[in-house]
Parts: structure tokens; sequence; C-alpha cells
């Protein structure tokens, strides 16, 4: 590849490397504009960083396939290696490109062992009474793994370190520092593309903090114990025990044995339990509950998914959670009951409660239009179907959507492109809309005293709500042959 002589990253090289092969084919029209952001992110950045990227891209063989020197680009940086790690599973996109992308789920580890190892003893005690092992069981795109084992009663337990890898959060705050300018640079240039005016700023804001929370271990901790309070009674879902060594730089946390899900080789009947668990455990279990916030994992890639070997779910690394709230929750069922009676109205004010713009804007009619019509054509309206709705009106105008929803649609999205790999054909939707079913139904006799247009219910619906359905849904038949309200 001539572009290598080059002393600074180009276009050509990010094109052929293919660097537009991660915008999945829903976003076409916005290709351009993402890879020229990318660029400008890249060409910003200092020079000696810049120098690595292109000697990681001299330092594969000449016959490299496109796919590798991606990967190998990615890895360079710590938000770009999120962003790998996000799509790595979409169908979006093509399959050869996401094979490639698997590595950066569970990368190989490249840090020098004795780096770790000082960063390490630098975070204990001097009498901490803790036998560290010579090797890394996984490095991520922040940091890296090292096991240890202590003495419990007389019993050796076994036990991990998560270490922020040495200069991450120099690499990241540089990157970060640097999604400032891209804000703009995408607003003057997706106006020469005539792309839709969206609010970059206020996303890529959201965007950053998210992302800063990566170095900030202490975020994790405290995710993680929030966690292990909301899953204390689930026996199909383990989050690992905290340690008492956690530090601001360094989590201690009891040692997973199992396989990454989707390289586990199970049979397809227990393939398929996994699947349902990680539906049921990840996303049902806490949307459908009454609490006045639902903390879920917003990174489930593959390298986040463990199968035990005691037939549980692993989940790890807490660094991004999304905390979506009751309102939020509430919204996103409105939204789908709209569907199910094809009201157009409800699923407006429901979509308009979730952001800035309100029920009569012309874009979110339109888009709740569009929305009507897929159910129309037997599309569910469940998750895919709310998603794909939010997305429309997002990539149309300036929607205010709040960080919390777009974590949200991180963690459904990056799911279900898990699940697809462990078992194809899972009925994502359908189990989590039953998990729902299930606690409407179980919900039935509090709602005898409770007063009718009160919502502290796991399904989110008031007695009013579920009268006002049934009344709507025996027009639904009218909407769905005339299309009525939309």
């Amino acid at each position: 590849m001539h572009e290598l002589g080059a002393d600074r990253l180009n276009g050509q090289l990010l094109q052929a490397i293919g660097l537009g092969d991660l915008v999945p084919a829903s976003l076409q029209r916005w290709r351009p504009l993402i890879v020229e952001g990318v660029l400008f992110l890249l060409r910003r950045l200092p020079p000696p960083r810049q120098a690595a990227m292109l000697d990681a891209q001299r330092q594969l063989p000449s016959g490299a396939s496109p796919g590798q020197r991606l990967v190998a680009l990615l890895a360079q940086c710590p938000t770009l290696h999120k962003l790998g790690q996000v799509v790595a599973r979409h169908r979006g996109i093509p399959a050869h490109v996401r094979r490639e992308l698997h590595v950066l789920e569970s990368p190989p580890a490249t840090t020098p062992v004795a780096e770790l190892l000082a960063r390490v003893r630098g975070e204990l005690s001097p009498d901490a009474p803790v036998t560290i092992a010579s090797e890394v069981l996984a490095e991520g795109s922040v940091a890296a793994v090292i096991p240890f084992t202590w003495q419990d009663g007389g019993e050796i337990r076994h036990g991990v370190f998560k270490v922020l890898k040495p200069g991450v959060e120099q690499r990241l705050h540089e990157e970060l520092e640097v999604w400032l300018e891209v804000a703009d640079f995408l607003q003057q240039r997706g106006r020469q593309l005539e792309l839709p005016a969206l609010d970059y700023r206020d996303t890529l804001d959201s965007i950053r903090d998210l992302l800063a929370s990566e170095v900030r271990l202490q975020v994790e901790q405290a995710n993680m114990a929030a966690a292990a309070r909301l899953y204390a009674g689930e026996a199909r879902i383990q989050v690992p025990q905290l340690l008492p060594w956690c530090t601001a730089r360094m989590t201690a946390m009891e040692r997973v044995r199992g396989t990454h899900v989707a390289d586990a080789r199970l049979p397809p009947g227990v393939r398929e339990r996994l699947a349902e668990s990680m539906v049921t455990g990840l996303l049902a279990r806490p949307f459908w509950s009454r609490g006045e916030e639902a903390l879920i994992h917003a990174d489930p890639h593959a390298g986040n998914l463990v199968a035990t070997h005691d037939g549980r779910l692993a989940v790890l690394d807490w660094s991004l959670a999304a905390r979506l709230s009751k309102a939020h929750r509430e919204a996103l069922v409105d939204a789908a009951a709209g569907g199910f009676t094809f009201d157009a109205r409800r699923i407006g004010r429901a979509v308009a409660a979730l952001g800035s713009l309100t029920p009569e804007d012309p874009v979110l009619r339109a888009a709740v239009g569009r929305a009507l019509q897929r159910v129309r054509q037997l599309t569910l309206p469940g998750f895919d179907w709310l998603v794909a709705l939010l997305d429309d009106v997002a990539s149309s105008t300036e929607a205010g959507f709040r960080h919390e929803l777009i974590l949200f649609r991180k963690a459904w999205l990056t799911l279900r492109g898990v699940i697809d790999d462990v078992a194809a054909g899972c009925p994502t939707d359908r189990v989590l809309l039953g998990a729902g079913l299930q606690r409407l139904i179980a919900e039935l006799p509090s709602r005898i005293i409770a007063p009718l247009d009160s919502r502290h219910f796991d399904s989110h619906l008031s007695s009013a709500n579920l009268v006002g359905l049934w009344m709507s849904a025996s027009l639904a038949p009218a909407r769905f042959w005339l299309g009525a309200g939309v």
C-alpha cells in the first residue's frame, strides 16, 4: 500500500482499509461524513500518536487484509477501539468485517507484563496478602487483567486485578479533547453534504462523558455494587464480587471461570437458554421494574459476557452503565402500546416525552407514519421497532434525546448482535415483551387497591392506561385499514 509511505494519515489510507464498512447500510448517506470525521479526529492527535498508527500499519504483513489493517488502526485509539466493539456484531455491516472486528472484543495482550505488574504493585499496600501471577489474562481498550490468589480461612481463593494500562488516561484525554472540535467539523461538513441538521455537539458531549468513565474505575466499582444488589436473587446471572483491594486505578474482583458466550461450544438447547438469559437478565430484569432508575449494562459485547463452567451468565466490565429513568421507561412502553393499537398520536406524545420535540413536529409525525407502516407490514412493535423509530427521528432533526437513551440504544443493538451469534433466530423482542406481560399479570391483584392513575408498577402502565388501551384497541382495525391518526 503506497499510502503508508506518507508521513501523515490520509483519506486514501482510511478508504483502503475499509473504514467506511463500519457504517451500517441503514446509515449509508452518513458514511462520507463519518469517515471524514474519523480522519479529522486522527489528524488532530499529537504527531507521535499518528506516527505510531502508521508504524502499526507498516508492521503488518504485506498481504494483510483490509479488515486486519482496520483492527490495527482502531486498536491504537481507545475511543475507536470502543466503536469497533460496538459494531462488531452489527448485522448491518459486511460479515467479513464483523469477523475481523471480533478480535477487538478480546484482543491479545500487547502491553509488557512488567509494566502492568509494576502498576498493580504500585496500587497495593506492601502488606497486601495476595500472590500476583506474572501473566495477563485479558487486555481491553483501557485496562488489562492480571490474576492473583489469596488465602481465606485456609482456603486458596482466586481473583483478578483490572488495572489501567500505562499511558491510557493521557491517550483517552487527547482523543476526547479533539472530539470537541469534531462536533463543529461535523456541523459544518454536514451542511455541505446536505444532511439533516443535527445537534452534534450535544450528542458528542454525552458520548465524551461516557467514554471518560472508562478510566474512572471507581465508577465501575459503584456500578458493580449496584448490579450485585440488582441480581442478588438471580441464580442465572453472576456479577463478579468486588474484593477489598480496589483503588481509583485498579479494581479487584473474584475470578470468573468460563468461555466467552459467542465462543462457547454448547448444545443448541443450552445456547437458546443462554440467549434467553441474556435477554431476561440484562434487559427485562432492569427494564420491567418500578424503581426510579433501571441499571442496564451498556457495553454487553461478547468479550464482556461469559458462559461460566457452572451454567451461569457472568457479566463483566461495568464501566458503562445506563440508568434509564422510570419516566423514560413509561414513555417507551407508551410508544410500543401505540404501535400495537395503531395510535399515531399516542406514539408521537411518547417520543416527544423522550426528547425536546413537540408531538406536532412534522419530522416526528412523518417518522411515526413510517413506523406504523412497518407495523402494517407485520413488524412487531417491540424494541427493534422502537429503536428504529428513534433512529429515524434522530437522523432527521435535533431530537434532544438524553444520553441515557443513547446508552440504552447501544446496549440493545450490541446485545442483539451477540444473541444472534449465540442462538440465531432467538425471538429477542418476544422474550422481552413476554417478560413484561408476565409482570403485568402478576401485578393484577395489587391494582385493586391502587389509584387508577398510578404507574407505580413493573409494567409501567396504570389501570387507567389499560382501560384506555382496551378502548383504543377497538379502533385499531379501522386505523390499520384507513391509516387514521397518522
